[in-house]
């Protein structure tokens, strides 16, 4: 079992004025706003409030990095998708990510989070193309898998996978609740920490 001995939140950026200084390595968080993401963080570093797990989705409109043992950052960016967000709003958020994956040089591949239960949207597409485009390899992990019948998990995975086109293989099944899927997480992330070593 992973046990991280450090873990904090350097700073919670609007823009790239913000950004920390740090040279370690970076991985960005994305993912539909609900997908669980700060739940995801805190099952990650085995803390329950390091990132905060807010009842509206939409929440976090900043880029959050954290920290992780002095090793690397975890990036949070903003959920996306979410209904409740004015066109100013909507512009501020590309503008954001046009800025960190076009010019941040520490960024060395995305956990992309979709919801077990559902079909990737059209935005998990999106950011799937967005980080190809940048050549960034990508981790998808399927939360909340803890919500799905046993029958219905396979159906849903190659539903995922078809639709990001994927191995089906390459899905991390995962839950915040059982913390299923944090070690097979750790392990890809390590993989990526170790291509840049």
């Amino acid at each position: 079992m992973r046990t991280i001995q450090h873990c904090e939140l350097v700073t919670s950026a609007p823009d790239k004025s913000f950004w920390p200084e740090s040279q370690l390595p970076e991985i960005v968080l994305a993912g539909r706003s609900n997908v669980g993401k700060s739940s995801f963080i805190n099952t990650m570093v085995n803390r329950k409030k390091l990132a905060y797990v807010g009842n509206t989705p939409g929440k976090t409109r900043l880029l959050n990095f954290f920290n992780i043992d002095d090793t690397f950052l975890f990036v949070d960016v903003p959920g996306y998708g979410y209904a409740n967000i004015s066109k100013r709003q909507l512009q501020a958020f590309g503008q954001m990510m046009e800025d960190y994956f076009g010019t941040r040089e520490q960024k060395i591949g995305l956990v992309l989070l979709v919801d077990a239960r559902h079909k990737p949207s059209e935005d998990d597409i999106t950011m799937m193309e967005y980080a190809r485009y940048h050549h960034l390899p990508v981790v998808v992990v399927a939360t909340k898998i803890d919500k799905l019948k046993r029958s219905e998990i396979s159906k849903n995975m190659r539903k995922i996978a078809s639709t990001l086109e994927i191995p089906e293989t390459e899905i991390v099944q995962f839950s915040s609740e059982t913390s299923k899927g944090r070690e097979a997480v750790w392990k890809k992330i390590d993989e990526l920490l170790e291509s840049v070593a």
